[in-house]
């Protein structure tokens, strides 16, 4: 932050916090568009009177339109928000956050989006183009890129955009999708970011759960051991962090299963693994997907996860993250990381 700046906030510190207040509703009003008045005081946690009183004011600046289907955002707005983005990061201590958490999670780099995609769903979107930023400036370098399925990978893959196709890109499903989403399967998005990309796909069309003779058998398919390959060779994996019972169930796990994950204590799941708050693997799922130390062994990997219930699953996932791991995720998931880190170092 510059001196003048700096000097601002000393003299007038009201004016960063109406500032901050200003760009969030101005913000949500562009994520969450067209919206009304009524859904916007609840999202933003304002009595209507006070957004009655900002979105006249936004309206007469010509920031924002009033239609019949809700406020938007005009290209005046647009303008401004993408402005004072580096600036209403600063004086939300995004930056210094973000440094905390690194610090925090043992990882390379860490980038915190603002609010909490728990509360505005569109704020995922938001998530999924960082990421998607991030990885065109890895594409020059770096050519086979593993991707796991997941909503925040959808966002991801609707996000990507570079100027000229790369046919030398190739994008590999880092597990099977049978039983699953079918839009938030890795072999659909893997596909995505390939037809985004120009480059090409390779998918995984097998189950989750395979009995110990059919995981034996699978594995000396010449397909299957093609894919293995594949995973060795991976320069860059992208992935997301899943809460451990919500997996469980969206992958229908059996009951049995998903006793010995609540038994274990699981708290993340991520590649078909269940980690503990100490990240201990408790539970696997055997799978003929990408493995753990095939991951460990990636010159970079993405991981993209936020929201604040997702803190503790992100907490658990990190205490064996390999360092080159870059964290997507957003204001709402890093506050509450921090938060819980200050009440385990007070125990």
């Amino acid at each position: 932050m510059d001196a003048l700046s700096v000097a601002q906030r000393k003299l007038m510190p009201e004016m960063s916090e109406l500032l901050k207040k200003r760009y969030q509703i101005l913000q949500t009003i562009y994520l969450e568009q067209p919206i009304g008045r009524r859904t916007l005081s609840e999202v933003a946690g304002a009595t209507e009177r006070e957004i009655r009183k900002e979105t006249d004011l936004l309206r007469n600046q010509q920031l924002i339109e009033m239609k019949t289907a809700g406020m938007t955002v005009t290209s005046q707005g647009v303008e401004v928000l993408e402005k004072l983005k580096v600036f209403v990061r600063e004086i939300s201590g995004l930056t210094d956050m973000e440094i905390e958490l690194q610090t925090i999670l043992g990882i390379s780099k860490v980038v915190i989006l603002p609010q909490d995609s728990d509360e505005i769903p569109a704020v995922k979107s938001h998530i999924g183009k960082e990421a998607a930023r991030l990885l065109e400036v890895l594409f020059g370098r770096y050519k086979k890129i593993a991707v796991t399925g997941g909503s925040t990978m959808a966002a991801i893959s609707k996000e990507l955009s570079i100027g000229k196709p790369n046919r030398a890109l190739q994008f590999i499903a880092a597990r099977g999708g049978l039983g699953e989403d079918v839009l938030h399967q890795a072999n659909t998005i893997a596909a995505a970011f390939a037809e985004k990309t120009g480059g090409s796909f390779k998918t995984l069309y097998l189950p989750d759960h395979l009995s110990v003779e059919a995981f034996a058998m699978m594995m000396k398919e010449p397909v299957i051991k093609e894919m293995m390959d594949l995973y060795d060779q991976t320069d860059i994996v992208v992935h997301g962090i899943g809460n451990a019972e919500e997996m469980a169930v969206r992958r229908h796990s059996s009951l049995e299963e998903v006793e010995k994950i609540r038994s274990g204590g699981a708290v993340s799941e991520a590649f078909g693994y269940y980690f503990d708050k100490d990240g201990k693997i408790v539970y696997r799922i055997r799978t003929a997907g990408i493995q753990l130390e095939q991951v460990q062994k990636a010159s970079t990997i993405l991981a993209v996860a936020g929201g604040g219930s997702k803190a503790r699953a992100i907490l658990s996932y990190f205490k064996n993250a390999p360092n080159p791991t870059v964290l997507v995720t957003d204001e709402g998931a890093a506050r509450k990381i921090i938060e819980l880190t200050k009440k385990l170092e007070e125990l």
